[in-house]
């Protein structure tokens, strides 16, 4: 498959976006999330992106107050999640203008719809921002 899940989180440690492409039940997610976030949150800026955890490598960025968490395969390439991470970030930067935690908060529905975009099924299967943006930017104006 590839990727298992993206989390968002904040320097605190909340969860602001889950998008699971495995099914996990609610108590599994949250002691998952849990172990991850800390695990994550207690490395410094010094040490790499990739974590091993169970059978998943987390791979994180941080972008200002949020932690942009994916978990993939042990086989996945890292650098090419990076990128995925880079991506995503720069797609919510177009279209929030400067990304933060409150546009996450605030617009949980056009997050998720613009990871519903870039990834199906746990597959990247769109990398155009224009093409990833358009429709948001249709249902924009229309409303």
């Amino acid at each position: 498959m590839g990727i298992r899940f993206i989390l968002m989180v904040n320097k605190q440690g909340q969860t602001r976006l889950a998008q699971y492409y495995e099914w996990l039940t609610l108590e599994e997610r949250r002691a998952l999330e849990g172990e991850i976030v800390r695990k994550c949150l207690a490395r410094n800026d010094q040490q790499c992106s990739f974590v091993e955890h169970r059978n998943y490598k987390i791979v994180y960025r941080r972008y200002a107050s949020l932690f942009f968490l994916v978990g993939v395969d042990n086989d996945e390439n890292e650098l090419a999640i990076l990128e995925f991470i880079h991506l995503l970030v720069e797609t919510m930067d177009r279209h929030f203008g400067n990304v933060c935690e409150l546009d996450i908060m605030f617009h949980l529905e056009k997050a998720h719809f613009m990871l519903e975009e870039m990834v199906m099924n746990g597959c990247i299967v769109e990398t155009s921002k224009s093409n990833i943006l358009s429709p948001i930017q249709l249902m924009d104006k229309t409303s």
